[in-house]
């Protein structure tokens, strides 16, 4: 779901967007790293793609809190609204823009949340559970419960129940949603194209400073089990800087986690389809497919 290429591809390309579009265009990142200050490299921020000076390309959801902080789907959804609501008031086309497939749904068809307090009451009649006993109590309370990779995690299915319970007994305030109608475009690639992509990228991440990084922002103050709940980057990195792996060793598992989750996020996003979310594939981004699906919709639409 990444547009930042195509929005930033040269100025004809934004000139071809304003008259499709009659009107300005601000991205708002959907991605459940970025909205962290300081990890920039690991998270694929590349900022400098958003252009400079006049001809920069606004956007939201990046670097807006601490990573000492927790920022939940929930979180992110109010985010969202409120910048969605902001641009829609100003006139001004909102682009998701972003590969976290979950909050982007959260987003478009607007699951219904709370913020729900921890409860140590229930932690501790839960302590004794097993998983499959989490598992099954989560199910009974939310038969459609959006997020399986829970399942896999203590700490997620107790969190998941805890939220389930409060719901079930402070029911969700149906606001004043924003009203979405959305145009998604998906990029696809061959399998070994990429593959082969992932394992350029991350050598370039790597010559850019992605180990300092990491190293620096535990020099700060986080954690390495802090690092690790981010996955992927930060989890294998942390490992390499604790002396657990070898740097090629470290190289070698990180690629091929990132391949698994691109996987998955192609997984998920079919599945998105399948709940009636229409995308448009454009195999290797090509901008002029690109154009053409947007400006038909408009054209339609207007």
């Amino acid at each position: 779901m990444q547009l930042a290429r195509l929005l930033n591809s040269g100025s004809s390309s934004k000139k071809s967007l304003k008259k499709i579009f009659k009107k300005t265009y601000e991205i708002i990142s959907v991605d459940s790293r970025q909205v962290y200050r300081g990890m920039d490299i690991g998270t694929g921020k590349d900022l400098h793609e958003y252009g400079t000076g006049r001809s920069k390309v606004p956007y939201h959801l990046i670097d807006i809190v601490d990573p000492s902080t927790d920022f939940s789907l929930f979180d992110y959804q109010q985010h969202a609204f409120r910048c969605i609501t902001e641009l829609n008031d100003r006139d001004v086309v909102p682009i998701l823009c972003g590969g976290t497939g979950l909050y982007l749904d959260a987003v478009l068809r607007g699951y219904k949340m709370v913020k729900a307090p921890e409860n140590p009451e229930l932690r501790l009649e839960l302590q004794p559970l097993s998983l499959e006993e989490l598992k099954g109590r989560l199910i009974k309370l939310k038969p459609d419960y959006h997020t399986t990779s829970d399942f896999k995690k203590r700490e997620r299915l107790v969190r998941a129940i805890e939220i389930a319970e409060y719901s079930r007994a402070n029911p969700v305030f149906n606001g004043p949603y924003p009203r979405i109608k959305p145009l998604i475009i998906g990029i696809s690639w061959p399998r070994r194209e990429l593959r082969e992509r992932i394992k350029t990228r991350l050598h370039q991440r790597l010559e850019q400073g992605m180990i300092e990084e990491v190293e620096n922002l535990h020099n700060k103050g986080l954690s390495w089990e802090k690092l690790h709940s981010f996955g992927l980057e930060y989890r294998f990195v942390a490992a390499f800087l604790q002396g657990k792996t070898s740097r090629n060793e470290m190289f070698q598992k990180l690629n091929t986690a990132i391949c698994r989750f691109a996987k998955r996020q192609e997984t998920w996003f079919r599945g998105m389809e399948r709940k009636g979310l229409k995308i448009h594939w454009v195999e290797r981004g090509v901008p002029d497919v690109s154009y053409s699906i947007i400006a038909s919709h408009f054209r339609i639409n207007s």
